[in-house]
């Protein structure tokens, strides 16, 4: 097959010195045999670790930072054209089959400038609703400069979404976003999870002292204060706290309040190849996250069958996490004890729980289904 040109706003070299570089990422099913990564930004990673996200592919990273916001007066477009001609310049010297950015931000302009001067197929994926997740957590007042950038972002998500061939969210409340922006065919799905290194739990027995693992960043949106708090109520199990953030000394801080600094472990980073096959050898999984949305890091341990707590979010519920294959619990000390309290001394129920939630997971959000999905909707763009 021929090139695929893949056009990201992150920094590479950051998701690889985290550990969050999962195979063929951004070349599903292996279509392709040539992959070109475009960043819009000045970052030289090391390609090694990265070529097990483009499968058997030959991996080429291009740097092509997006303009000051300044210097082009908030981004506007005709200030932006040198730009937009090297990247038209460069995706013709490429030849891709297929444009694929992961959202639409300066990266999805780009992308939709190359498609339409090139006529290449677009596939925009979306990983978080702007308009909810920043916006609305963005007050002028407050942070008007990041405001005024986010403002002047929107003639980019709106370029974007309607210039291309099928926009992706990655999760059911983004939907609604991408029409109301412009979007013509939108289709959820959800991101691949690591599928090499997930494996399924075999034994519900607890473990002395029991284990309870937590995922996430330490920020205010995921803050598992209450779940420390709940946890020192209890008189034998350990809490692993995996992640990093703001809110990092604080929950150090917390632990030590509670009288608990033996019996919370912080791993402020795990390589995802190294946290997925180390999930089963927990007895819970339990957050915090006020977002909309179903994360990577709660996927994983459902795709697991670990019995999972996670509260109730203020506000419209996430539609994927209603059902009876977790426990939504008030995000409270006392929300949180009553339920992991239940999970740690009733054994049919854990276990119950737990295989709900694998095979729920499973059936929706495996590597195998999501992966597919992918290559279907790439293989139907390549043959029209």
């Amino acid at each position: 097959m021929p090139a695929l040109l893949v056009i990201i706003p992150d920094r590479l070299s950051d998701l690889a010195a985290k550990g969050e570089i999962t195979a063929r990422y951004y070349n599903p099913g292996d279509l392709f045999d040539e992959v070109h990564i475009v960043m819009t930004n000045g970052d030289r990673p090391d390609p090694g670790p990265l070529a097990k996200t483009v499968g058997r592919a030959r991996l080429y990273v291009h740097n092509l930072p997006l303009p000051s916001f300044v210097f082009t007066l908030g981004w506007q477009p005709w200030l932006l054209k040198n730009w937009v001609q090297a990247g038209v310049n460069l995706a013709a010297k490429i030849r891709p089959a297929l444009i694929r950015t992961h959202g639409n931000y300066g990266n999805g302009y780009l992308a939709a400038q190359i498609k339409k001067r090139l006529g290449v197929p677009l596939v925009v994926s979306l990983h978080t609703n702007p308009d909810v997740s920043q916006r609305r957590a963005t007050p002028w007042r407050a942070n008007w400069k990041r405001r005024l950038a986010l403002e002047a972002m929107i003639k980019f998500e709106i370029e974007t979404l309607k210039t291309a061939d099928w926009v992706l969210p990655v999760y059911e409340p983004i939907h609604g976003y991408a029409l109301r922006r412009g979007a013509r065919r939108v289709e959820v799905c959800y991101n691949v999870i690591n599928p090499d290194f997930l494996r399924a739990k075999e034994s519900y027995s607890l473990h002395r002292p029991p284990r309870i693992i937590s995922v996430s960043r330490q920020i205010p949106g995921k803050n598992p204060e209450n779940l420390i708090r709940a946890v020192a109520r209890l008189p034998e199990p350990e809490l692993t706290l995996v992640g990093n953030g703001e809110g990092h000394a604080h929950l150090r801080e917390v632990a030590r309040e509670c009288g608990l600094a033996n019996r919370v472990i912080f791993r402020p980073s795990v390589p995802n190849d190294e946290l997925c096959p180390l999930l089963p050898d927990f007895d819970i999984f339990a957050a915090h996250s006020d977002y909309w949305e179903i994360s990577k890091s709660l996927l994983e341990p459902l795709l697991t069958g670990l019995p999972v707590v996670l509260n109730r979010r203020n506000g419209e519920p996430v539609p994927e996490l209603q059902g009876d294959f977790l426990m939504l619990v008030d995000n409270t000390p006392e929300g949180y004890y009553e339920a992991l309290q239940r999970l740690l001394t009733d054994d049919r129920f854990r276990e119950e729980l737990g295989r709900r939630a694998y095979a729920h997971a499973q059936a929706r959000w495996s590597p195998a289904v999501t992966e597919a999905k992918y290559v279907e909707i790439y293989q139907r763009l390549l043959t029209r």
